[in-house]
């Protein structure tokens, strides 16, 4: 009786120690909660980048590991013209690139104003793992780039290069509010391209993915990445390459990443503010609706007029967003599931 009350008992345990994906039952969660590991990343076009992200995750793969793969989906996309490779350029007509990543440790790399380079995310974990800096700028960081094997390369394609051309003829400079997701409309499954020639008065906005991810072992990391404002000053830096800023990664509390137009995000310190809010004890959520609402108080007129989100996810693997407009979204996977999530709004 007493071996076969053994067996049970080791069955039992055994039983528990597996899910259903084969992945250890500490990265299960019980109904109605979130799951580890986890990815969760901005806009529509976030549904692909996280597929990218997830096979790292599900083969036991480290969360930096994951980002990094993740957001190099977007990078590489000739009809996304808001990251990477085919980005709208400024208004000299060449296109820079700002992206930033961070681990668990609190290691981060960045790089702003990188031209030639299809991949800036990669250049900024290399900045993070083989110099004493956090952050690499304009023919610095190119000659970095270059230095360590990456290739230069034209970032601006014939299609971008059009855009550009046909904005200078009014050389006006009006964003327009949740354009990301008017060039990635349907199921995620390879968008279809968005024409800006299309656009009313010939406007355009520009906008980022940021990812964050939580793995297995119950590691943080993220990474953000973005082709900036179109037609922006030439010089010009937003949000995204910006430690605190468009990304932070505390492993004790949660991750957090900002889109939308980033000096207003900058203002806040937006992404650090909402981790520390979750730090509090707030929701992911609440987090950044707190963060959302510090901008609408200092600038509510202008709060009117532009579109910023941000997007969290905490150590139990609880995600959430919130953001000034209707037309955020936000794509979340995880073992056997992918979501699109409608960000809430306050406007």
């Amino acid at each position: 009786m007493n071996s076969r009350r053994n067996f049970l008992k080791t069955a039992a345990l055994g039983a528990a120690a597996l899910s259903m994906d084969g992945l250890p039952a500490a990265a299960q969660s019980r109904k109605g909660k979130a799951r580890k590991p986890v990815v969760v990343s901005t806009w529509d076009f976030g549904i692909a980048a996280n597929k990218a992200a997830f096979t790292v995750l599900q083969n036991g793969g480290r969360a930096l590991d994951a980002v990094e793969a993740g957001v190099k989906v977007p990078e590489a996309d000739p009809n996304n013209h808001t990251v990477g490779y085919s980005g709208f350029p400024d208004r000299d007509g060449r296109v820079t690139l700002d992206a930033c990543i961070m681990d668990e440790l609190g290691n981060c790399g960045s790089v702003a104003a990188l031209e030639h380079i299809v991949h800036p995310i990669s250049v900024a974990r290399k900045v993070m793992e083989k110099t004493p800096h956090v952050m690499l700028v304009g023919e610095g960081a190119l000659q970095f780039a270059l230095e360590n094997g990456f290739k230069k390369e034209n970032l601006l394609t014939p299609e971008s290069e059009k855009a550009w051309k046909e904005w200078l003829k009014k050389a006006e400079y009006k964003p327009v509010i949740n354009i990301e997701n008017k060039s990635y409309q349907g199921d995620g499954k390879g968008a279809t391209a968005f024409n800006p020639l299309q656009l009313p008065g010939n406007v355009y906005n520009h906008d980022t993915i940021g990812m964050v991810a939580l793995d297995a072992a119950g590691n943080l990391s993220g990474a953000c990445t973005t082709s900036g404002m179109a037609f922006k000053m030439r010089g010009r830096v937003g949000d995204s390459p910006i430690i605190g800023a468009g990304l932070y990664v505390d492993n004790e509390v949660g991750a957090a990443t900002a889109t939308g137009v980033g000096e207003e995000v900058i203002r806040v310190v937006g992404s650090f503010l909402v981790v520390e809010l979750m730090r509090q004890g707030y929701s992911p959520e609440a987090a950044c609706k707190d963060a959302v609402m510090r901008i609408v108080k200092k600038k509510p007129a202008n709060a009117k007029e532009i579109q910023i989100g941000f997007l969290a996810l905490n150590k139990k693997g609880e995600h959430g967003a919130f953001c000034l407009q209707k037309g955020f979204s936000y794509a979340v996977t995880t073992a056997g599931q992918e979501q699109l999530i409608q960000g809430k709004h306050h406007f």
